[in-house]
């Protein structure tokens, strides 16, 4: 009950010459986000800082190899002499009294480790021995002094890992569970270990959690993936990347021209040139005649089913590579499991939440707007609070739910997203007056419809979902973007579907009989746009959009019936005093949310 509280404790009215104290109590050492707006940050550097700097030295790097006896020669590559391992680099803190090479150490030398765990590390970036800046450095310079190791570690065929580039299928998850299980066992360390990273660094930690590894306590995905086919397919319509994505990208990381290459020689790396084009062709997830490719590579249901620690998932909501998909509804899916969860979700794009450089080179409906109150120079301390608790036992237990800020740059707390008052107005489509009955194939063709103005000030706020009565011409079925725009066009949100796919998700039918009618339940991507009263919102209906693809099966001409069709919003109201401001931003006249 205290989270769903909590939002009226919130202060910083946009615009208000005098900001609302934070705290009305004793100061804590673990201040909450909302207590944060007067703290000063180091912001010198690409990354943000804590503000009490740890006490220890940072002792030198150790280059480890692991063993990763579950590989064996049914895998092929270095399965075949039996010699698999994962290479890791080490940074441990200096601390008087504790010789790290002496095994068995006393409670008071053994420290939490936190990995990043990827395959960039001689790939595109420094080796896993020198502190990259994408993220290595950040957790280095921060923690280590503050009595945490750090791990950087490179995924099979990788790096000076050797074995195959797995494409985060079932050997790369065992080289990261031996990881783990190695961080987590040695007589230095505590026997907690977290996992954090953006991107493919962001999905290892998932592929981590599938396994129930005692010694995982917590997790931190940032714009992680739940699956691969689920980053690449949303209700059978591929992204352009779709079938390049896997063996043909990442594969090429394992292949150097050095003697090594020959470790490479798995099943799943050939597995990846066929899966691809056939997921293309489907739309879905090719799993029949027992192929398990895209099923191996499906972490969530596991993750749900096996993991017992913590998670924090970090999500851009206007990330074009990770959608915002990949957070929600998972968050409330994860709490329904009894998993304690936190998620931060800001309108920046594929980057970090306090990355200058990416977060200014936004584009118009692009995050734009909220720059640059989607800075968040308090991250470093977030991450050292929740680490404190979830790897120590040491601090404030966090307080567990969802910051989320909106299209215009205004942050506030909900106890979950989409919140439990959320109310869903529903809408026939025909009332909202489209301009056409039908859809042609033709590219430059579409259906416009708007809604509004909104009376109030209101929030959109979690996944509007469309039912289109669709009737296909042909058996090759049919194909649906649609966009939702404001007054001025700036891009809101999207929602795709492939016919076939028709009730959502990765079920889909092999065919459609032509001329008859399907009901298309579309899902918008997870949003969150305030609208002042008076403003509207617009749509545009077409064959399709961004850089999807529909399948050839997918490309026929159709008709929708718009009197049999739905449009439903989750609507929420929230006031002022339910914003909370973020430190080091100067919140006036030229915020993009004015209370």
């Amino acid at each position: 009950m205290l989270a769903i509280l909590l939002p009226a404790m919130f202060s910083g009215c946009f615009g208000e010459e005098d900001i609302v104290s934070e705290s009305e109590g004793e100061d804590s050492a673990y201040p909450q986000p909302w207590e944060r707006s007067q703290l000063a940050y180091d912001n010198s550097d690409v990354f943000s800082r804590v503000t009490v700097n740890g006490s220890y030295d940072i002792d030198s790097v150790r280059s480890v190899y692991v063993d990763v006896p579950t590989i064996t020669a049914a895998d092929g590559g270095a399965g075949l002499t039996g010699d698999a391992v994962v290479h890791l680099g080490l940074w441990l803190p200096v601390i008087e009294g504790c010789d790290w090479e002496a095994g068995n150490l006393s409670g008071d030398c053994r420290v939490p480790v936190i990995a990043e765990i990827g395959p960039y590390y001689d790939d595109g970036d420094v080796d896993a021995l020198t502190p990259a800046d994408r993220l290595g450095r950040f957790l280095i310079e921060n923690y280590v002094p503050h009595g945490y190791g750090v791990a950087q570690v490179s995924v099979f065929g990788t790096g000076e890992s050797n074995h195959c580039m797995d494409l985060m299928g079932t050997d790369e998850q065992r080289g990261i569970d031996a990881a783990v299980s190695w961080l987590g066992s040695q007589g230095w360390s505590n026997g907690k270990v977290g996992i954090i990273g953006k991107s493919y660094d962001g999905s290892t930690p998932w592929q981590a959690a599938t396994f129930g590894n005692p010694y995982l306590a917590t997790i931190v995905p940032m714009s992680g993936l739940i699956g691969v086919h689920e980053l690449m397919w949303r209700n059978g319509s591929m992204e352009a990347r779709g079938m390049i994505m896997h063996n043909g990208v990442y594969g090429s990381f394992g292949v150097d021209g050095d003697a090594d290459d020959v470790d490479n020689a798995c099943e799943g790396y050939m597995e990846g040139y066929v899966n691809g084009p056939a997921a293309y062709l489907s739309g879905g997830m090719v799993d029949f005649a027992g192929n398990t490719y895209w099923t191996e590579r499906s972490f969530l249901g596991r993750v749900l089913d096996n993991y017992n620690g913590s998670i924090y998932i970090i999500q851009g909501m206007q990330d074009w590579n990770v959608d915002p998909h990949m957070a929600f509804p998972i968050h409330q899916q994860v709490a329904d499991a009894g998993i304690e969860i936190k998620t931060l979700a800001g309108q920046w794009a594929h980057d970090y939440p306090d990355r200058v450089s990416g977060h200014s080179s936004q584009g118009v409906g692009r995050g734009a707007e909220a720059y640059p109150y989607t800075l968040r120079w308090d991250w470093a301390d977030e991450m050292l609070y929740w680490f404190d608790w979830y790897l120590k036992g040491e601090g404030e237990a966090p307080i567990l739910g969802v910051e989320m800020q909106d299209n215009r740059g205004g942050w506030r707390f909900e106890s979950t997203w989409p919140s439990e008052d959320t109310q869903y107005l529903e809408l026939e489509v025909d009332t909202l007056n489209p301009t056409s009955g039908s859809m042609i194939p033709a590219a430059t063709s579409s259906i416009t419809f708007s809604y509004g103005p909104f009376e109030n000030d209101t929030y959109i706020a979690g996944m509007p979902t469309i039912h289109v009565s669709a009737t296909p011409h042909t058996t090759n079925n049919g194909h649906i973007f649609i966009e939702m725009t404001d007054d001025a066009g700036i891009h809101l949100g999207h929602a795709v579907m492939d016919l076939r796919f028709h009730a959502g998700g990765r079920d889909g039918v092999a065919v459609i009989p032509a001329f008859s009618t399907v009901v298309a339940e579309m899902e918008f991507m997870p949003l969150d746009v305030f609208l002042s009263a008076g403003e509207s919102i617009h749509f545009t209906v077409t064959q399709t959009g961004e850089d999807y693809v529909p399948s050839p099966a997918a490309s026929g001409d159709y008709s929708i019936n718009w009197a049999a069709s739905t449009l439903t919003l989750p609507l929420v109201e929230r006031s002022c005093e339910e914003l909370f401001q973020v430190p080091m931003i100067e919140y006036g006249e030229s915020a993009g949310r004015i209370c």
